[in-house]
C-alpha cells in the first residue's frame, strides 16, 4: 500500500496506473463491479471446478514485469488440475460498445474479466 506522502511524489502516469491496479484488484477479488465471462472450456469443467478456478483467480498474486508490464494487474496465468488457465480484464465504456475513455475512472468504465483455458486463447 502506498502511503499518503508517497502519493504526492507519483507522476500523473504512475497515479493513473495505481488507480487502475486498485480497481482491477478490487474487481478481481469480488469487491468491485464489472462483468465476469467464462469460456465454454471453463464452464465444461463443472460447477465445483469453476468455483475452485474462480477462487484461484481471486487469490492470484503472481504478478511480475513479464506478465504485468504496465503494473495494472489485468492478466494472470496459473495451473489448475493440470490445466493452464488465463484471466484477463478489459476496459469498456459504460455501454460496452467500445473501449473505455479512461480505465482509471469507474464512472465511465465497465470492467470485463474473461476466464479461459489457455488453449482457448
Amino acid at each position: 500500500m502506498i502511503r499518503q506522502s508517497e502519493d504526492a511524489r507519483l507522476s500523473p502516469a504512475q497515479d493513473r496506473m495505481h488507480k487502475i491496479r486498485s480497481l482491477n484488484d478490487g474487481f478481481r477479488k469480488g469487491m468491485g463491479s464489472g462483468r465476469v465471462m467464462l469460456t465454454q472450456g471453463i464452464v465444461a469443467l463443472g460447477d465445483a471446478a469453476v468455483a475452485s478456478v474462480m477462487l484461484a483467480v481471486q487469490e492470484f498474486d503472481g504478478f511480475s514485469t513479464d506478465n504485468d508490464p504496465y503494473g495494472e494487474h489485468d492478466f494472470g496465468s496459473f495451473e489448475h488440475a493440470g490445466e493452464r488457465m488465463f484471466w484477463k480484464i478489459d476496459y469498456y465504456d459504460s455501454d460496452c460498445l467500445s473501449g473505455s475513455p479512461d480505465p482509471s475512472d469507474p464512472a465511465v468504465t465497465t470492467r470485463v474479466m474473461t476466464v479461459m483455458l489457455a488453449g482457448e486463447y
